[in-house]
């Protein structure tokens, strides 16, 4: 489906005058997009752009989430990010414009540098976990009120709000709820507290880009300062990070000893999150998880 008469013209306009040039459009062509929005490769005079889609209402400031998070990312000086060209609305159409990237698949240089560079950001914290705003991951708001560590954060922000959605949905079950209660009461035992680092919070293999100068790129960030374990276990989840990114991080920013036992711990979010927007399927994963660590 291509963009209404109306959207091409409010798109060429407000490019025109970010640009400070005149723009036109002279196609768009769908591409990949994800599950939540519509995605176009914008061809226009000035080159290419990536336009993102969605309904204003039905995912209020998604973008302007977005636009935040890679926008922080960025001003971190340490990997890079599509640059932001517009966010804006008209009516009910919410629409980002980000610098297009065209991409290879990752080599080994690339995935090196990606380990590197993701280490180099984590290393910028700040005086609490949270974040200025909240945001999304995936379709589903995620709140980031300010909290002294990690382990409240990660309880009163992350699992209580997915858990009580999948109660409620009845994907779980009261035994379920006891054991996240339980699970809570022992967390500050399981991992030690480390100062917050800028997180990527939903790094799965899906959310990075390589250029076709090995250069890599995160996308669709939903940050907040948080755990770096947090986004290492999430690489683990669905694939598609090399041995070589692991050992550059590694290399560059060492993670506390016996990270690799918590990898389930902090993935118990993530699955949560696809249990309540994808169904029973995520279930067993998550019982395994907390029974892991109860």
């Amino acid at each position: 489906m291509g963009l209404s008469v109306d959207l091409t013209d409010f798109l060429q306009s407000k490019l025109s005058s970010v640009l400070n040039q005149p723009l036109q459009i002279s196609g768009t062509k769908p591409v990949s997009g994800g599950s939540i929005n519509q995605a176009y490769c914008l061809q226009t005079n000035a080159g290419k752009y990536m336009l993102k889609l969605n309904s204003k209402s039905a995912y209020p400031n998604m973008f302007a989430c977005e636009s935040v998070g890679l926008r922080t990312i960025a001003t971190t000086n340490t990997i890079a990010v599509p640059a932001v060209i517009l966010q804006d609305d008209l009516d009910d159409e919410s629409f980002l414009v980000l610098e297009w990237i065209e991409t290879r698949k990752p080599t080994e240089k690339a995935s090196e540098q990606l380990g590197r560079e993701l280490a180099e950001m984590h290393k910028n914290k700040a005086s609490y976990f949270g974040f200025e705003n909240d945001n999304y991951m995936g379709s589903l708001t995620q709140s980031n009120k300010k909290h002294d560590t990690w382990n409240s954060f990660y309880i009163e922000e992350r699992l209580q709000p997915m858990v009580k959605i999948a109660f409620d949905k009845r994907l779980l079950n009261k035994v379920d709820v006891q054991n996240f209660e339980k699970l809570y009461s022992k967390l500050n035992r399981l991992f030690k507290e480390e100062p917050s680092s800028l997180i990527h919070g939903d790094l799965w293999g899906g959310n990075y880009l390589i250029s076709t100068e090995e250069k890599p790129y995160l996308i669709d960030p939903a940050v907040s300062y948080g755990n770096r374990e947090f986004d290492i276990a999430m690489t683990t989840l669905f694939g598609g990070f090399s041995e070589s990114f692991y050992a550059a991080y590694h290399e560059s920013f060492p993670l506390n000893k016996g990270w690799n036992e918590r990898i389930d711990l902090w993935n118990l979010y993530p699955l949560l999150l696809h249990l309540n927007l994808f169904g029973a399927g995520y279930l067993e994963q998550i019982r395994e998880g907390v029974e892991e660590y109860v």
